[in-house]
């Protein structure tokens, strides 16, 4: 791997890390660090709590927050570095009229297709991307 395109994967994790941080933690680990204890099965408790107003926020303002924080890091990579013809599409997210509600239905159906252990191990970042690219990537 180029060592730009590295650099700029890196900013890209760092960015998706801290959008998500700043939507849920009460109390901040070392600056840079996502807080590990913002797990799939987190995000995916709070937003299955439909008639709890709080929590309802809270999983609206996380997503919304990865997923920015992912566009950005898209958008600051496609700008930073040299890609190969299509990759910059192949990665970047497909969401013109795209509800976040929907964005968080689609993640509460395939986080009940995944063992609460696994959901436990994986990072609420990791899980909603996979999920929004699963359902909303650009082809």
């Amino acid at each position: 791997m180029k060592p730009a395109l590295s650099a700029a994967l890196g900013a890209l994790t760092l960015g998706v890390a801290l959008a998500a941080h700043a939507q849920n933690a009460p109390q901040s680990p070392a600056p840079g660090a996502a807080d590990p204890t913002f797990s799939a099965y987190a995000l995916a408790q709070q937003c299955a709590a439909k008639s709890d107003n709080a929590a309802q926020g809270q999983c609206v303002g996380a997503v919304r927050g990865i997923v920015r924080g992912y566009q950005y890091g898209v958008l600051f990579l496609s700008q930073r570095a040299s890609l190969p013809e299509g990759e910059t599409r192949r990665v970047s997210l497909c969401l013109t009229d795209t509800k976040v509600s929907s964005i968080v239905d689609d993640f509460l159906a395939d986080a009940k297709q995944v063992n609460e252990a696994d959901l436990k191990r994986t990072p609420a970042e990791v899980a909603v991307l996979g999920s929004v690219h699963a359902h909303h990537a650009c082809t």
